[in-house]
């Protein structure tokens, strides 16, 4: 009964914008809060570093920016023109109101973010390459590599691939929700 040709978008369950943005930013704060302390013991007991990075597992803040960047790159894959902008705008909307902050800031930041990600992933367009590179980056794990990666300013290849792996999994999997959903988008009146 899954694939009902013609007739399948009427028994998807509807959303509006603002409650696709609602549940990504509750998703992804409770994802962020539950997987980086994961992530930050993965890199602490790691012996590809000479010494331990010591991250903390209460410091999820970048993690958290590198997260969203990543998944509002995909968001125009995945919607309608104009629908893309109104669901990221309202995105970024609950996440200043969630840091007390104003839209405009956590916008600006999120550009920033998403610039960095790109900048440190040339020539290479795999988003999951770009989250694992600023994970190194905004957190300065190049200092606990060996001198030869450290000198490159690189991540070690194994370490790398190790972290592809983990952060494939904070993906948003957008072909999955717009099967499950569709986004019913408001009318203006004149």
């Amino acid at each position: 009964m899954k694939n009902l040709g013609l007739f399948s978008w009427m028994t998807r369950r509807k959303l509006t914008e603002e409650q696709v943005a609602s549940l990504f930013v509750e998703t992804t704060f409770e994802t962020v809060e539950q997987g980086w302390p994961e992530i930050a013991s993965f890199l602490n007991e790691s012996n590809v570093f000479i010494e331990r990075p010591n991250l903390d597992h209460e410091d999820y803040g970048r993690f958290l920016m590198i997260i969203v960047s990543a998944n509002l790159q995909l968001i125009p894959k995945h919607f309608d023109s104009g629908v893309d902008r109104q669901i990221i705008q309202h995105i970024c909307s609950k996440f200043a109101l969630a840091f007390g902050i104003a839209p405009e800031t956590f916008t600006s930041k999120m550009k920033n973010y998403r610039s960095f990600l790109k900048q440190i992933n040339r020539p290479s367009k795999n988003l999951v390459t770009a989250m694992t590179r600023a994970i190194f980056y905004k957190y300065n794990l190049n200092q606990f590599q060996e001198p030869y990666f450290r000198d490159m300013n690189t991540p070690e290849p194994n370490i790398q691939r190790e972290l592809k792996v983990l952060m494939a999994h904070f993906l948003w999997d957008w072909n999955a929700f717009t099967e499950n959903y569709r986004v019913a988008t408001r009318k203006v009146r004149l």
